[in-house]
């Protein structure tokens, strides 16, 4: 069988990466930007770096802001409602996963029209052509949506998150500039530096996982473990890192897909608005070790890239053990909690059966149930 590996076109990285946005939409022939940005970012000024580059370089833009931190179909609805009205021929996305995964779903429906009902993207949908031209700008170091071919979105009547995986929504410009990420706040570092250890971990161990992914897995793994504490204290080698981590992360994971860790990470979003990373960081050691016995010799690569000394001297035991442990050292150290206090017994049901059918749960590299995934929601009790 064939291994598929999907990068986007075009990426630039470092400080002032934002300028190149310009060059980008004029040689490419864009006319006008329909700008993604969540209502914080335009509050603070982020996006507003990004528009003074589209305003100096005299091309035209419209902004659009009904974004959630969970983007929801509404979102989306509206978001091709008022792409329409602009006439604009490309998208400029700004923000984290929830703006960028809101642009891709803009840009799927307006190239292909028959999928207007957002529910229908779902899981893996038969669109035939590439959507409308995104340039991304993360401002969050964790999502890697600038190089990935999925996006979630959430369905509040139903309570649930569904992952949509479309080669034809990837980003075809990103730009991974760290001064766009300097303002983002302690919680949210550390939040969305989780998620891409989340990424890079499950995307290693994931069934799918080859060579080449897991070459970008690993490196990840370790840029990502020697720059998130320093990330979370602002320090510039920090975000530096981080920002190039989580991009490494994407690349790897886009391609093999994730576990259950996601799985139920989505599941605790859509029921608690809990936020992602924050869900993944809480889920991610519980799962590491359930899934441990169906792991190989990988937690040994996996404890080494995290930094621990010594682990070709461990027994398998101690070794995957090692590497649980330091998952949960390094999430503790930057502030996530253990536990979930919204989380209730009641619930447990619900949420397991939300899980399973979750589009990242065939990936887990251990096959599992819904009473195994309830007995692990439990242990956030």
């Amino acid at each position: 069988m064939a291994n598929r590996i999907m990068l986007n076109e075009t990426s630039y990285h470092g400080a002032g990466a934002i300028n190149e946005i310009a060059t980008e939409a004029k040689a490419r022939g864009f006319r006008k930007a329909f700008v993604c940005s969540d209502p914080d970012l335009i509050r603070f000024g982020v996006t507003g770096k990004v528009t003074k580059v589209l305003e100096d370089a005299a091309i035209d833009y419209e902004i659009y802001s009904d974004i959630k931190a969970n983007p929801t179909i509404e979102n989306v609805q509206n978001g091709v409602a008022a792409f329409k009205a602009a006439k604009a021929d490309h998208i400029v996305a700004i923000g984290g996963g929830s703006s960028m995964d809101t642009a891709k779903a803009i840009g799927i429906i307006i190239a292909n029209p028959e999928f207007e009902d957002v529910r229908s993207l779902e899981g893996v949908a038969p669109t035939k052509n590439p959507c409308v031209p995104i340039i991304a700008v993360p401002t969050t170091a964790g999502t890697a949506a600038e190089v990935t071919i999925n996006y979630v979105i959430t369905d509040v009547e139903r309570k649930r998150k569904f992952v949509c995986v479309d080669p034809h929504d990837m980003p075809v410009v990103a730009i991974v500039d760290p001064d766009m990420m300097a303002t983002m706040p302690k919680g949210l570092t550390a939040a969305t530096g989780m998620d891409a250890l989340t990424h890079a971990i499950e995307g290693y161990i994931t069934k799918a996982a080859w060579e080449m992914t897991d070459m970008f897995h690993l490196k990840a793994i370790e840029i990502i473990s020697r720059s998130l504490r320093g990330a979370v204290a602002n320090e510039k080698a920090g975000r530096d890192g981080m920002a190039l981590g989580q991009y490494i992360a994407g690349m790897g994971f886009s391609n093999v897909g994730l576990g259950i860790a996601h799985s139920m990470a989505h599941t605790l979003g859509a029921v608690y608005d809990t936020p992602h990373g924050v869900a993944c960081a809480m889920m991610l050691p519980i799962v590491m070790a359930y899934n441990a016995e169906c792991t190989g010799e990988k937690y040994r690569e996996i404890a080494r890239a995290m930094g621990v000394a010594n682990v070709d001297q461990m027994s398998v035991e101690e070794y995957r053990k090692a590497a649980v442990d330091a998952v949960q050292q390094l999430s503790i150290d930057v502030g996530i909690p253990t536990k979930l206090s919204a989380l209730k017994e009641e619930d447990l049901q619900f949420l397991a059966k939300s899980a399973y059918a979750d589009a990242c749960r065939p990936g887990n590299p251990k096959d599992t149930s819904v009473e195994d995934l309830k007995e692990l929601f439990r242990k956030l009790m």
